[in-house]
């Protein structure tokens, strides 16, 4: 093994520099006036800035890490880039105002695209085997009559068919159309009586999915593989996974087409297009700039306050943001909280009983490319057992982007990101010192799932790795300022719902996987649309919607 074994953390820090990702200009006073101040540029914060900088705004994004993009970001180490979290996308291409993928909708708004490799299937191993699932509705039905025999198959077509209707009608009423106060009766109203049929499944998509499976689903192997689809999208079962999100899913699956998207250049190229589009509508994006608290004046946010730089020399006094309209955090539930010095007991422990789900353990490897299989495909999922797929690193995900993009690694070498599908225990590592024996040991302790897991991929990986970073929970924590290191809440849609863009303090708004519509990237995504859109006015929300023939 050629194995440089380097932390993450470690890792990202070095390069960025060297890079020069870390701003140097220690001296510039980033204090100023906006109209909106969004906290974090994870995926829903900069959808938000986008579509708020398209309306007409001026707004301000603040980031504490020196990458974009929040768990979406990409990190350059020795010549390779990685995705640091999402790596599986779908709906990214096609025409203006056509995809139903939330993202894709930003993208038209702002006049960006990215290139994409396009592709169908990705290979799930199983103790009892090992089998491609095919994106598309009649690839996916002959995987399920293969894996699961004729009884799981018949089921199958009957859930296709209660359905049908439902993802019918969320196909109506798309993301970029909503809004979170009375303006969405006139926006609804915009797409004509057919989208009635929406209000009246209303009930239905918001209650859990295993509702409606729980009609027609009985056969044991199919109800796990179902479960197991759903935990990957949201964290959570089909019993706590709402019906809305696997309604887009089978709305991609029928849609006649490759569903599955590879960004050329990695989960880095859609941050930089959604950069690109706040810059070029006048919003600004400030790095390495962490918001140590919201600002409130007579009970109502008017703005951020920032830490200073280490090392920051030439600028007295305390760097603020005020922002006129409003501030809006794409922070997480528990850490939005942390910024506010404010006493709504009510709200507060609302936050802090919201549950959360766990984190993750990753795998960033640059590896010796000789010899590797030519019909190897991009995307794995190793689960190694159906009957509980929420135990702790029962699931693992393997992603080789470079089957599509030799660009991202050094000529020769591939590059491999395998992660736990987050459920990797916080309290296993809270309190350790990353410098510790403790830690170091413990890091590869609960690596080995991972290892194994690529092995049933390349099997001779180990004797490959020429580059090696592993990252942890506490990587999560520190250098997405996530609430220890969480993959996001774990609301059940059984009990309960995700809150929308409106707090409870005038002013303040909330964005990403802690809001409507929840985890994942087409959910954060819709959760920037829906906080952007309740902003401005409904003529300008009609205006937008006509230029994207909606």
């Amino acid at each position: 093994m050629h194995a440089s074994t380097t932390s993450a953390e470690t890792a990202t820090t070095r390069e960025a520099a060297a890079a020069g990702g870390i701003d140097l200009d220690l001296g510039r006073d980033r204090s100023h006036e906006t109209d909106v101040c969004v906290i974090g540029s994870g995926i829903g914060g900069l959808c938000c800035a986008g579509l708020l900088a398209r309306y007409g705004l001026k707004v301000t994004v603040c980031e504490a890490h020196y990458h974009a993009g929040g768990a979406a970001h990409a990190f350059e180490v020795q010549g390779y880039r990685f995705d640091s979290g999402p790596s599986f996308f779908a709906g990214l291409t096609g025409n203006i105002g056509k995809s139903p993928n939330p993202l894709k909708q930003v993208f038209d708004a702002i006049g960006e695209q990215v290139e994409c490799a396009t592709y169908d299937r990705w290979i799930t191993y199983t103790p009892n085997g090992t089998f491609p699932v095919i994106a598309d509705a009649e690839g996916y039905r002959q995987m399920i009559l293969q894996q699961g025999g004729p009884e799981a198959l018949q089921q199958w077509q009957a859930l296709e068919t209660i359905m049908a209707p439902l993802q019918q009608g969320a196909s109506l009423f798309p993301a970029a159309a909503i809004r979170s106060d009375l303006g969405v009766i006139l926006t609804a109203a915009r797409f004509g009586p057919s989208l009635a049929r929406t209000g009246l499944m209303a009930g239905t998509l918001t209650a859990p999915f295993s509702k409606v499976v729980d009609k027609v689903v009985t056969n044991k192997w199919l109800r796990q593989f179902i479960d197991l689809e759903c935990f990957v999208l949201s964290g959570m079962t089909a019993k706590d996974t709402i019906c809305a999100e696997m309604a887009f899913m089978f709305m991609e699956r029928n849609s006649g087409r490759s569903t599955i998207d590879y960004p050329m250049g990695g989960s880095g190229a859609i941050i930089d297009a959604l950069v690109r589009g706040i810059e070029k509508y006048g919003g600004r994006v400030l790095l390495r700039s962490h918001v140590d608290e919201i600002i409130l004046e007579g009970g109502k946010a008017v703005g951020v306050r920032l830490r200073p730089k280490p090392g920051k020399r030439g600028v007295s006094g305390p760097e603020i943001i005020r922002a006129r309209k409003a501030v809006v955090s794409n922070a997480s539930v528990w850490d939005t909280q942390k910024l506010l010095n404010h006493r709504d007991d009510n709200w507060r422990r609302e936050a802090q009983s919201t549950p959360q789900t766990g984190s993750f353990m990753h795998l960033h490897l640059g590896i010796d490319a000789g010899g590797l299989p030519k019909d190897l495909e991009c995307h794995h999922l190793i689960v190694n057992s159906l009957e509980d797929v929420e135990a702790p690193q029962n699931v693992n995900i393997v992603s080789i982007p470079t089957v599509f993009d030799k660009s991202l690694a050094p000529p020769g070498k591939a590059l491999v990101h395998a992660y736990t599908a987050g459920n990797e225990p916080y309290s296993l590592w809270r309190g350790l010192d990353r410098r510790s024996p403790e830690y170091l040991h413990l890091k590869e302790e609960r690596s080995q799932c991972l290892w194994q897991a690529l092995e049933r991929v390349i099997p001779d990986i180990r004797q490959r790795v020429e580059l090696n970073l592993a990252g942890t929970p506490l990587t999560h924590e520190r250098f997405l300022n996530r609430h220890q290191g969480t993959y996001g809440p774990a609301i059940s849609a059984a009990n309960s719902s995700f809150p929308g863009p409106q707090t409870p303090i005038k002013g303040l708004y909330r964005c990403g996987d802690s809001s409507n519509p929840g985890i994942g990237v087409p959910a954060a995504a819709a959760s920037g649309i829906i906080c952007a859109n309740t902003l401005v006015p409904v003529w300008s929300h009609f205006k937008l919607l006509d230029a994207l023939n909606m």
